[in-house]
């Protein structure tokens, strides 16, 4: 029945192994029971191994990908390259090779399978088997399963393992009894569960592993109450599990899959509400601003009127500060939105009572870049009253022991720094409010650091330039307040971008160039963005997908620039995060001062960098970054009284993912539209990645893409029965579902914040 199966070597029944510590007399299993008990070692070894399995439990969320028919052929096309896939196939040829022979070695005995789904062939390679003509016979249907290479231009299956499916190869004889053939076509119809498998662990493997547990599941506690699941029309908890898995209709697992999706939503919520109560019930000191105090002052002195959104949100935010539970508030705004303004408006009405003010930033050249803009926006005589002073891990130690002076004795009302902040050397007179910039590169230990460093609980304020569309803020965020800034303070000129497809148009590069020259003739000045520095070397944090074409990098091509006709007289120089924090403070000034007219930079410009004559960015190999990354680029630019250009440079053909990104970035400048694009078209743990912290734990069915409706009358029901039971001690099952919803480390670390 089968070839080369992950689970010969696993026991043929559970029983044989099952210690006398089995958790019910009468052998049933719960969902907390340990693999090894259930399985034996043999089987939780192979699960720990290859997916981090410890429980019953663990193993039935392990849920089906998607379903076979034996009926019916799966389709083969696109499989990816250098990934384990599960195809169903019928056998079309089955070769002998003649034997390969290498001088004092065994010959080396090959068969050669194709296999088709109908719409394509994918070939086989199996070695040193030579009875598997017996039992792959044309027309036999199996599930082969196997890691997708290519050979001779051809992808293939190297050594697949393969199973076989009962009676696939003896055609139903027509004097069957019709109790028989009725029996025969039930069997034909019902889905075949596909497990997301590695090469140790097939999905048939997992399926086998999945039944014996099944056939011993004991009774299973239900987190949705009573009430909730007759609402929503949901299945018992433990026959969604039975149905998900073991389906004999579609309409079963689709209503099983409707209802593990719901709970799974229902328990993140809860735990999320949950943590948002138990933050609030938490007792600080409430700041409020004073007449005539420095809000007041700067309010009056500002020589703008602010957005109604900046009104709003700055609202929002006095409000929380005011009140003893300590703030914990995200402010998502559009880039060049006018964020820090509002976060300079919190800080000084944290400084009328008295407190300080530590913005904790991602980069020195960020934190430098805040220094000067909050700086520049009190004016000199606020400046010199609340000191803001700036605290990095490369300063000179004599600006260092200064800075920490300002900072203990509370002479600085505003503390601006990257990591170092976080060092034990940091300490405060009076925290009173912590502003975290670009929350997601920093891990929930170092934010809980600072935090400690307050002798009471201090109010938060996350910021963040990248715009979350609601389901991600649900999802992830749920236990933040959630502050939108979406409209741009008026007199913006805007920006223009265009796609330069060197696919099709390989000489427009030439054009630029030119069109970068006819901005630098303007008196203005330019970004080129590089996804690299030097070849095989990244940036920091960078994580650039692989691809065989050779990336541009700031070195090579700055000297490339250098050579140009129309650029000679250009002043260029480089900035990436492998230079000193000097190095990059002082090029960051002298670009900011008008004295370098071209930056050719990696992404440490993304965010924060402003530099109202910067009119023009030159984005290199524009399909290395994802949509979030090239709207945040683009708003380096435009940020003056003149109008901003952005141009993607890219080699990605017309109709690929990388080109319909770029694409898309060209049309709109509207970020929150483009938040969606880029959780629609990437790989959603890959956006949930960019937000996420602190190993919380990973959607299983819940899709933030699709499911919005589902998160949030989910978060409507955790709401009203948190309000009534925070601690849900009326609902011991509920109870129990959210407090393993993660793990120790991950709980501690959401609780953090």
């Amino acid at each position: 029945m089968t070839g080369s199966d992950a689970a010969d070597d696993l026991p043929d029944d559970p029983e044989d192994s099952v210690t006398p510590d089995t958790p019910d007399a009468v052998g049933k299993l719960r969902i907390d029971t340990s693999l090894r008990v259930a399985l034996g070692p043999a089987a939780a070894a192979a699960l720990a191994t290859s997916f981090g399995m410890a429980t019953v439990g663990d193993l039935l969320s392990h849920y089906p990908r998607k379903y076979a028919r034996r009926g019916e052929l799966t389709t083969m096309a696109e499989l990816p390259l250098d990934e384990s896939v599960t195809v169903l196939a019928e056998v079309l040829d089955v070769r002998v090779m003649p034997p390969v022979s290498k001088p004092g070695k065994k010959p080396l005995h090959r068969t050669k399978v194709t296999i088709s789904d109908g719409r394509g062939m994918l070939s086989l390679t199996f070695f040193n088997q030579p009875w598997l003509p017996n039992k792959l016979r044309p027309g036999v249907r199996a599930m082969f399963s196997g890691k997708v290479t290519v050979f001779n231009e051809a992808r293939q299956l190297a050594h697949p393992a393969y199973e076989i499916l009962p009676g696939s190869n003896d055609p139903m004889d027509a004097t069957i009894s019709p109790e028989d053939a009725a029996e025969a076509r039930l069997w034909a119809d019902r889905p075949i569960p596909i497990y997301a498998a590695t090469a140790a662990m097939t999905s048939w493997a997992i399926a086998k592993l999945v039944v014996k547990v099944l056939d011993q599941l004991g009774p299973v506690d239900d987190p949705i109450p009573e009430r909730l699941r007759r609402e929503r029309g949901l299945m018992a908890h433990r026959d969604a599990l039975v149905f998900i898995h073991r389906p004999t209709t579609d309409e079963e697992w689709d209503r099983a899959r409707d209802t593990l999706r719901f709970t799974e939503a229902f328990v993140l919520q809860c735990l999320l509400v949950q943590q948002h109560t138990e933050h609030r019930a938490r007792r600080t000191r409430a700041r409020l601003p004073v007449p005539g105090g420095y809000l007041e002052r700067f309010d009056a002195g500002l020589p703008f009127a602010l957005t109604v959104d900046q009104e709003i949100t700055g609202a929002e935010i006095l409000r929380d500060i005011a009140l003893t539970a300590p703030m914990n508030r995200l402010v998502q705004g559009e880039v060049g939105s006018g964020k820090t303004v509002v976060a300079v408006r919190a800080m000084l009405a944290v400084a009328d009572s008295g407190g300080q003010a530590a913005l904790l930033a991602p980069t020195e050249v960020l934190a430098g870049q805040h220094l000067r803009s909050i700086a520049r926006i009190l004016g000199p005589d606020l400046a010199e009253e609340l000191m803001p002073t700036l605290v990095t891990g490369q300063m000179p130690a004599a600006a260092r022991r200064k800075a920490l002076l300002r900072t203990v004795s509370g002479q600085a009302r505003i503390v601006i720094g990257t990591h170092a902040l976080l060092s034990d050397t940091v300490q405060f007179f009076d925290l009173g409010l912590i502003v975290i910039d670009e929350q997601h590169r920093f891990g929930v230990d170092q934010r809980e650091a600072l935090r400690l460093k307050a002798e009471l609980p201090p109010h938060v304020l996350v910021l963040t330039a990248t715009p979350i569309p609601r389901t991600i803020a649900m999802t992830v965020f749920g236990d933040l307040d959630v502050s939108t800034i979406a409209m741009l303070p008026s007199g913006r000129p805007g920006i223009e971008s265009f796609v330069v497809p060197l696919d099709e148009k390989p000489a427009w590069v030439m054009r630029v160039w030119q069109r970068l020259s006819e901005e630098l003739a303007l008196g203005r000045q330019c970004f080129v963005v590089c996804p690299a520095i030097a070849p095989k070397k990244l940036e920091q944090g960078e994580e650039i997908t692989f691809d065989a074409t050779p990336m541009t990098t700031v070195e090579e091509l700055l000297a490339e620039l250098r050579r140009h006709p129309l650029l000679r007289s250009a002043r260029m120089e480089a900035l990436h995060g492998a230079m000193s924090s000097d190095d990059k403070d002082s090029t960051m000034r002298a670009f900011a001062a008008g004295e370098i007219d071209v930056l050719v930079a990696t992404t440490v410009i993304e965010v924060g960098v402003d530099v109202p004559n910067a009119s023009a960015m030159v984005v290199m190999d524009a399909d290395r970054f994802g949509v979030s990354q090239l709207h945040q680029l683009r708003g380096r630019v435009g940020r003056g009284g003149v109008p901003g250009l952005c141009l993607l440079v890219t080699s990605a053909p017309i109709g690929t993912p990388a080109r319909e990104r770029i694409e898309a970035v060209a049309k709109t400048l509207d970020g929150f539209a483009l938040a969606q694009v880029d959780l629609e078209q990437r790989q959603e743990g890959d956006v949930l990645g960019r937000f996420q912290s602190g190993g919380a734990s990973s959607l299983r069915l819940l899709r933030v893409a699709t499911d919005g409706e589902i998160i949030a009358a989910a978060r409507t029901a955790a709401r009203e029965l948190i309000g009534g039971d925070p601690e849900l001690r009326t609902l011991p099952a509920l109870r129990a579902a959210v407090q393993s919803r993660l793990d120790e480390s991950e709980r501690s670390a959401l609780s953090k914040g």
